[in-house]
Formats: structure tokens, C-alpha cells, sequence
């Protein structure tokens, strides 16, 4: 380790002259930090240490028995905000389908196409996702919300499994047309197939497989019998004479059920762990309920829920003036954008109102624009003025709270003890 002795020069530590302070100086921050439990629990530190060297190369998968593994992956970070949006919106030389080279990613429908495949196929379930059908589902949210709050009480509360956990799930599960009894094991199976660098290969590729087996069961049931559901609406839905093929339409709801909840779970998790730390900004906006939206901006920016995804160079390409070759992953680190002080004034701090914030890319960019972000939004929307409409105040519980560890796209809490009063 470097020691910096604060000598002056011409003398010695023992010359009796001068006091000396003896600084030690910390260890440059290793790139692989990003892909350990550390790193995914909290990257920030990582991302502001590492931003300057972007691109930047590091062990995003070690091989072994748990991953499934070989070789270690090792990926391109993008960091910069720049990097980020030149590499989500050209995908001509940046392809999403990533699971082709590495076998441990899962392969989910549209999130992992390109065009023009991945345009056939959006613009067919954008359908399922228009303001209007998306609106009608606001009261049974709001119903569904209550009943949750309703059961978590007041007082000491675990939000994440009291509620958090449980909203997103049951709304996709909604959308879908999936029985209630079935979330929780739709909820199992998301979680081990995200983490694939904690969760055992044979235990992932089981979850997958009874996943993809019942979702082959509904599929074919609406076919038989076509429901007032998103599944249905897939099913029967044509683009210039085409339908889609049961695997596609199991591929889409597979990555509803996976990433759709996930990431309004992480969401409202940061949402209100934030504000659990800023009191006058909870009576603030219960006070005045035009906060509430840019509170949730302001969270996808400053907590994204949705850390990173990765690309695959179709093609040589120089990125911040690194020369990266053809078929190289790269991890596009949306996180990291959203905090670049190249575009963000004060980009460590929580702010309302600060005007460069329809930069950030917490829900894409481009083609891969996130197709379920006013479904996210909404459910986040809810969720913040029912919690302001009931409790007066918000604090931290008395156990400290735990983030994951183990999903690397994701930033989000395991448990948040929180005092709703």
C-alpha cells in the first residue's frame, strides 16, 4: 500500500523539527467490484471511482458450479452518459441479443431482439400496453393497493415484503390473466432467473422450465377460449396478416412476469427508502400532490431500478476513444448515466426541479424504450398517494435494511423495515 508521508522536502520524519502525519492512501478501486455482491448492492461508489476510465473491462460472471460456467464472462462497462445513449440507440452495431454468447443470461422476448424483428413483434403487444387499457386498470390497482396497506397496519412495517414484492407481481399476473394463487410461484421463478450469479444453474434452468410450462398451458387455453386478458390479446393479435407464434407470446410473458416486476418492485422500494431519509420532503408532498411525479423521476434517476443491460458489438466500434471488437459484450450501465455530472448538476443529490432530468435514461432510450414505463409509473404513483393519503408520518424501522445481492441489473431492497404512523 502507498504511504504518503507528508514530508517536506530536505528533512526527515526524525529531524525533530516537524509533526508528521502518516496518510495512508486506499487501494484503487478494482473494475470486477462491479460484478461482486458488493458492487450490486451499491455500484455507486464503484461507478464515480471508475466513470473516468470508461470504457472499462471487468469480470462480470465467474465460472463455476453456480453460474452454470466454464469460461468468466468478462464485459465493456459504459459509464458515461454519452456511452450510453451512443450505444442504446444504434442497434445496427450494438445488438440486444446478448444470451447468444453468454448462456447464464435468460432469453426474454423483445428485450433481447433487434430489429426488425423486434419492431414486428413491439408493435404487435404495444397494443396491450395503449393509455386507454392501461388507464382501465388504474381503479383495481388503487383497490388492490388498499387491500395491501389494509394488511401491513400501521406502525413497524417490512415494505418489501408487506407490499412491494406483492403489487407489481399481481398486476402482471392481472394483465396476463393469471390466477391469483399463481404469483407467488411466478414470483419464485423471477427471482432465480435474474439470479444467476447466486442462485445454482440446475435451480435457474428448473424455474425457467416450469415457468415456460405453464405459461404453454395458458397460452393454449386461450386459443381455445380467448379471454378479456393481455395473453388473449396476444394470441389474436395480427400485424399485416401475421399472428404471433407460441413461443414468442411465451417469450413476451415471461419477460412481463421477470423484468415487469422487478423493476416497479425496486422502484417503489427506492421511492420510499428516499423519502424515509428526507421527513420534510414526506409532509411537503403530502401537502402538495404535484410532487408526487417528479418524486418518482427523480427516484428512476437517482436510484435506478434498472441498473444495467448488455449489448453485443455486431461490429469493430471506437466508444470514448477505446478501440472494441466485434462480438465484445458490453454492459450499458443506465445507473451510471443517470449520475453523470457531465449532464447532472449535483448528480449525488436527491433534487426535485432540476431541469436536466428528461436525460435520464432509467427507462431506456430509443428502440428499447421501456415499453411497461407508464404501467411503472402508475403503479408507483398510486402506491405514493395511498402511503401519503394514510400516514402522516415516515421513518426508518429499527433493523437496518438489507439490499439485494444478487441480481446484478438490479438495484433494490431485500427488506426496508420502515414506521408508517
Amino acid at each position: 500500500m502507498a504511504l504518503n508521508s507528508g514530508v517536506r522536502r530536505g528533512c526527515s520524519p526524525s529531524c525533530g523539527r516537524h509533526s508528521f502525519r502518516t496518510v495512508s492512501t486506499p487501494p484503487p478501486i478494482s473494475p470486477d467490484v462491479l460484478g461482486t455482491a458488493e458492487g450490486i448492492a451499491d455500484p455507486y461508489p464503484a461507478i464515480r471511482a471508475l466513470r473516468d476510465r470508461s470504457p472499462i473491462r471487468y469480470l462480470r460472471i465467474p465460472a463455476g458450479p453456480v453460474t452454470g460456467l466454464t469460461e468468466p464472462v468478462y464485459t465493456w462497462a459504459l459509464l458515461r452518459h454519452a456511452d450510453v445513449r451512443f450505444a442504446i440507440s444504434d442497434p445496427t452495431t450494438f445488438s440486444s441479443d446478448a444470451p447468444r454468447l453468454v448462456k447464464a443470461f435468460p432469453k426474454l422476448g423483445l428485450l433481447h431482439d433487434d430489429p426488425p424483428h423486434h419492431t414486428h413483434l413491439r408493435r404487435l403487444v404495444s397494443k396491450a400496453f395503449s393509455p386507454q387499457r392501461i388507464a382501465m386498470l388504474s381503479d383495481w390497482i388503487k383497490g388492490m393497493a388498499g387491500e395491501l396497506l389494509d394488511a401491513a397496519g400501521r406502525g413497524p412495517v417490512e415494505l418489501m415484503d408487506a407490499y412491494a414484492v406483492h403489487l407489481p407481481v399481481k398486476v402482471i399476473a392481472k394483465m396476463l390473466g393469471v390466477p391469483d394463487a399463481q404469483y407467488p410461484a411466478f414470483r419464485s421463478c423471477s427471482s432465480a432467473i435474474i439470479g444467476y450469479v447466486a442462485v445454482p444453474a440446475e435451480e435457474r434452468a428448473r424455474k425457467m422450465k416450469e415457468l415456460m410450462g405453464y405459461l404453454d398451458e395458458l397460452i393454449a387455453q386461450r386459443r381455445a377460449s380467448p379471454q378479456d386478458d393481455l395473453l388473449s390479446v396476444l394470441v389474436l393479435a395480427e400485424v399485416e396478416g401475421e399472428k404471433l407464434a407460441d413461443q414468442e407470446i411465451r417469450a413476451f410473458a415471461a419477460l412481463l412476469l421477470v423484468a415487469g416486476n422487478e423493476t416497479t418492485t425496486n422502484l417503489i422500494g427506492n421511492m420510499m427508502g428516499i423519502l424515509a431519509d428526507r421527513p420534510e420532503l414526506w409532509q411537503r408532498a403530502r401537502a402538495d400532490r404535484s410532487l408526487v411525479e417528479p418524486i418518482i423521476e427523480e427516484t428512476v434517476r437517482f436510484e435506478s431500478p434498472v441498473q444495467r443491460l448488455c449489448r453485443v458489438t455486431l461490429k469493430p466500434v471506437t466508444i470514448g476513444g477505446v478501440e472494441i471488437g466485434e462480438s465484445q459484450v458490453l454492459d450499458i450501465f443506465f445507473g451510471a448515466a443517470n449520475r453523470d455530472p457531465a449532464v447532472f448538476d449535483d448528480p449525488e443529490t436527491f433534487k426535485l426541479g432540476r431541469p436536466q432530468l428528461r436525460e435520464h435514461v432509467g427507462f431506456g432510450f430509443g428502440t428499447h424504450y421501456c415499453l411497461g414505463a407508464p404501467l411503472a409509473r402508475l403503479e408507483a404513483q398510486i402506491t405514493l398517494n395511498a402511503l401519503l393519503d394514510r400516514f402522516s408520518t415516515l421513518a426508518r424501522g429499527a433493523e437496518p435494511a438489507v439490499r439485494q445481492r444478487v441480481a446484478q441489473v438490479s438495484l433494490g431492497y431485500k427488506s426496508l423495515p420502515l414506521v408508517l404512523d
